[in-house]
């Protein structure tokens, strides 16, 4: 498997899953020594706004929006639009096909990924949703393998699924892995994500970054824990 240059200090996107602009900072400036690149998600940018992220990317870090943009395609655009020239390397749409089409439109220096079924899903859920049984590693495929075709730069997925899309789409696009897990961690008991890996497994079967939050945010020492997560993440980049 090719393995693209990324720098092991962003190989982590550390989930600022806050709710002010000051926890965040307080995160950013515990972890920078380590990690480089940082989600913002809908809470934090609704704390937070633009001056958040600008003032991550002012002290050299990288920033995804994981925003999930849904809406009517012309909505997209002009959201993503507003992402143009604020040097946000990522941002998450969730879609169908003139929806991601609305956002690669517009995407101008900002890469778009696909999220395809969240992590906090699993096949029980497909029932649910779709009224008949359906894998999710099925639907993940389908939904990637569109993404793809239409101009997304790469997908959000779990690391289960990673092995797959990397071996039947191939090596140019990114796979952005949530619902990582520390090995000792590994339960789905009492956690809303179901579909999880550890950060090592993700990175061996393909995926290009692993989206941390609550095992470093929760660990009583983070920065041990973003240690032990290189540590694996490491060991899979040598396999």
């Amino acid at each position: 498997m090719q393995r693209k240059d990324i720098p092991l200090n962003e190989r982590i996107i550390f989930a600022l899953d806050v709710d002010s602009h000051e926890k965040a900072m307080e995160w950013v400036m515990k972890l920078e020594s380590h990690i480089k690149f940082y989600k913002v998600g809908l809470q934090l940018f609704l704390a937070g706004w633009f001056p958040v992220i600008e003032e991550i990317l002012n002290r050299g870090h990288k920033v995804m929006v994981d925003l999930k943009f849904f809406d009517v395609p012309e909505t997209v655009k002009l959201a993503v639009r507003q992402l143009r020239n604020r040097g946000v390397t990522f941002a998450t749409v969730h879609g169908n096909d003139p929806i991601l089409r609305a956002a690669v439109e517009e995407r101008e220096g900002v890469k778009i990924l696909a999220v395809t079924v969240l992590t906090s899903f699993g096949d029980e859920d497909m029932v649910e949703m779709f009224g008949a049984p359906c894998k999710v590693e099925d639907l993940v495929f389908v939904r990637a393998r569109k993404a793809l075709r239409l101009g997304c730069d790469g997908v959000v997925s779990s690391g289960l699924e990673a092995e797959r899309l990397r071996g039947d789409l191939g090596e140019n696009f990114l796979i952005v892995a949530p619902g990582i897990r520390p090995g000792a961690n590994i339960t789905v008991e009492e956690d809303d994500q179901k579909r999880i890996v550890t950060a090592g497994k993700a990175i061996a079967s393909g995926a290009d970054y692993v989206v941390v939050g609550r095992p470093i945010k929760n660990a009583d020492d983070p920065i041990a824990t973003v240690e032990q997560i290189q540590l694996e993440i490491e060991k899979s980049l040598a396999m």
